[in-house]
């Protein structure tokens, strides 16, 4: 059986068994949670490495990963940014504002680029660290996420209205980077490469399957060829890309808290993995310990015998009382044996 499949019988497996598979995505949470910045994480892999060895030991977590930022590719575009403590990079100004620019524009040398080199180190170093049996998740920028960062969101987003040229040609430049990118953390020691394109959630179903899909059809069956899992991420509300998601082939989708997670199998089906979906603010980070364990225990309970990862619907936040990630280990770690009870059981 080769990696990818592995995985996928894996996690299906231990949802069958009760004891399923925990991959919240962690980053300004574990950066506090061993006294650094998130800055610190970002900038440097040997602190993005130790947060993630220790919120595998203390949390449970079943897989780690180099999520960090979205400034990683287009930092080794050129793109000039400022990296304040407590927030993402900021992009001081546009790197694309023409048509022109575009053509212009290298495709870097991710071996060479300081940020994404560090991103490869911060692979290499989390498989040392784990072995073979954990998964290491990878990570780049879908080919949107990508442009939006050279361009700026807003007026990217005009551009897929009003300019198809402009838009087509950006799309088509991020490619070679999102697939070098991709192999040099796979042939580092990646099993799973995520996909963040989250700004897709903004556009409109027709626009996403005349501009994305084929791109990210292109990616993420490269990807695979690598006997490498996709995990896509569009964080926000995705019920109007379902249909097309399902006709593409990622393995893990992250689905978000407004996304009907009985709708979603319906659409996606039982060859998707689906990954989430507890909202992370208003059930994560406020609620009672014991709410988010009935919650978790919950989507569990609806989700057991089905493909599926048991996280947030988006990054567990900064404010988040450690002993709320504590309790949805325990749910997922023990759903059969917790004691959960619900009133639809009586």
């Amino acid at each position: 059986m080769n990696r990818r499949k592995e995985l996928f019988h894996i996690i299906t497996e231990r949802s069958e068994q009760g004891d399923i598979f925990f991959a919240p995505i962690l980053m300004q949470f574990a950066a506090h949670y061993i006294g650094r910045t998130y800055k610190d994480f970002y900038l440097d892999h040997n602190v993005l490495v130790d947060a993630n060895l220790t919120c595998m030991r203390d949390f449970g977590t079943d897989a780690v990963g180099l999520i960090s930022d979205p400034y990683r590719e287009s930092s080794a575009y050129g793109l000039v940014l400022n990296y304040p403590d407590e927030s993402v990079p900021q992009p001081q100004n546009p790197l694309i504002e023409s048509l022109e620019d575009i053509f212009e524009l290298p495709d870097p040398d991710v071996f060479k680029a300081d940020r994404t080199r560090d991103r490869i180190d911060g692979t290499e170093s989390l498989r040392r660290s784990v072995g073979e049996k954990v998964p290491v998740i990878g990570w780049i920028e879908g080919p949107l996420a990508e442009a939006c960062a050279l361009v700026g969101v807003e007026q990217m987003l005009l551009k897929l209205v009003c300019d198809p040229g402009f838009s087509n040609q950006i799309l088509q430049k991020m490619m070679p980077t999102a697939k070098a990118f991709a192999l040099a953390q796979i042939e580092a020691g990646a099993d799973i490469i995520g996909v963040g394109d989250a700004i897709c959630s903004q556009i409109s179903p027709e626009m996403y399957s005349e501009y994305i899909k084929p791109l990210h059809d292109d990616l993420f069956r490269f990807i695979q060829k690598q006997d490498t899992m996709v995990k896509l991420h569009i964080c926000g509300n995705i019920k109007h890309l379902l249909s097309h998601l399902a006709e593409l082939t990622p393995d893990i989708i992250d689905l978000d808290w407004m996304v009907d997670m009985e709708d979603a199998y319906e659409i996606l089906g039982s060859e998707i993995v689906r990954c989430g979906n507890i909202d992370p603010v208003a059930v994560i980070e406020v609620q009672s310990s014991e709410n988010v364990f009935a919650t978790t225990c919950g989507l569990i309970r609806a989700e057991q015998g089905r493909p599926f990862i048991l996280s947030g619907g988006c990054e567990i936040t900064p404010l988040t009382p450690i002993n709320n990630l504590k309790v949805m280990m325990k749910a997922a770690c023990n759903f059969l044996r917790s004691g959960y009870k619900n009133t639809s059981d009586k």
